[in-house]
């Protein structure tokens, strides 16, 4: 059977950002030897009210402790929004959108492209209109894009991988899994430098 590494993770999970360089090298360390995929985990989908004080607090020095650790830069001011709602549905939702257009390989790297909007750009990545033209900026066709986003065929689609995520036994984000002969197996369980997962990682792509 094929290799398969699964990322498992949430465009607006800041310990994602951080391992989003982890990420790409993976990527590169899998090419012609594994297919990488990409399952969406849902980390807040469905939030409705805005971000409280005692909650933007939280964040803010989440945020911080992911780019001391991770080196990835941030932005604060969406955080001052009274009226931001921390819904991560939608980003999901673009990311399984162009996983249906276009494959893996190119919804791993929108997925990045989200990454880097909202945390490095502060762009409202819960909004249709703002995923629409991070899409169209990737090479998608932006009319394409927006009825396979809003469809109800991609809704299911993001809650399927909600569910998968589960039944992967996922607790936190990110998450990578690999598949082979042998089964299903984490390489990790929440973010790691690449040092720590290279030799691992290359000895079961090797095996």
């Amino acid at each position: 059977m094929t290799k398969e590494v699964i990322y498992v993770g949430d465009p607006m999970c800041s310990w994602c950002w951080g391992f989003s360089p982890v990420k790409a090298a993976i990527g590169e360390l899998c090419a012609g030897r594994a297919h990488m995929s990409l399952v969406v985990g849902g980390l807040h989908a469905g939030t409705t009210e805005p971000q409280d004080d005692q909650r933007k607090k939280f964040l803010r020095e989440h945020w911080r402790d992911v780019n001391a650790r991770s080196g990835q830069p941030f932005i604060f001011d969406i955080l001052e929004r009274d009226d931001f709602v921390y819904d991560t549905e939608p980003p999901c939702r673009a990311a399984v959108s162009a996983r249906h257009l276009a494959g893996d390989a190119r919804a791993l790297e929108y997925f990045s492209d989200l990454q880097y909007a909202f945390y490095a750009e502060n762009a409202d990545i819960t909004e249709a209109s703002v995923l629409t033209d991070l899409a169209a900026k990737a090479g998608f066709k932006r009319d394409l894009f927006t009825a396979t986003l809003e469809s109800d065929e991609m809704r299911e689609a993001t809650a399927k991988d909600f569910q998968l995520a589960g039944r992967l036994g996922v607790t936190g984000f990110p998450t990578v899994v690999v598949n082979g002969p042998e089964g299903y197996a984490y390489l990790t369980v929440g973010y790691q430098p690449y040092e720590q997962l290279q030799g691992a990682l290359d000895g079961w792509l090797g095996a």
